[in-house]
């Protein structure tokens, strides 16, 4: 899977939250300052044509959607940054968090029960 760029992201984000759109639509959903009609519009078409947004014509304006589901582009997404950040082990990138001076104890115990929680379904379906 193709990475996006920032303003691709941006744009796909807000995509996934309309699940379809307009190009007016997007640039409703965007911070300020807003980004040009055309600058959208282009951008649109670029993730049409990596294979990430496809489009309905109505005349000559376009109502466009998602192809690539969020939770798909992330895991595509992670699996890249923990190799190139991570040598490819999940363990130093949750070494790395636990060491983060920013996380508070309750943070960590956070993570820590949900680790236990994929442990213990884990364990259920291998066993199951």
């Amino acid at each position: 899977m193709k990475e996006l760029t920032r303003a691709e992201e941006q744009i796909m984000h807000v995509l996934w939250a309309l699940e379809k759109a307009f190009v007016k639509d997007i640039i409703e959903r965007l911070p300020d300052p807003k980004p040009a009609y055309n600058t959208v519009s282009t951008i649109v078409r670029i993730l049409e044509k990596k294979g990430f947004v496809d489009h309905e014509a109505f005349g000559k304006t376009h109502l466009y959607r998602p192809i690539v589901a969020k939770e798909d582009y992330t895991q595509a997404f992670l699996k890249h940054f923990i190799k190139d950040y991570f040598d490819d082990s999940y363990q130093e990138l949750v070494s790395f968090f636990a060491k983060d001076k920013d996380l508070t104890v309750a943070e960590l115990e956070e993570i820590l029960a949900a680790l236990r929680e994929e442990i213990k379904r884990q364990k259920a379906e291998k066993n199951g």
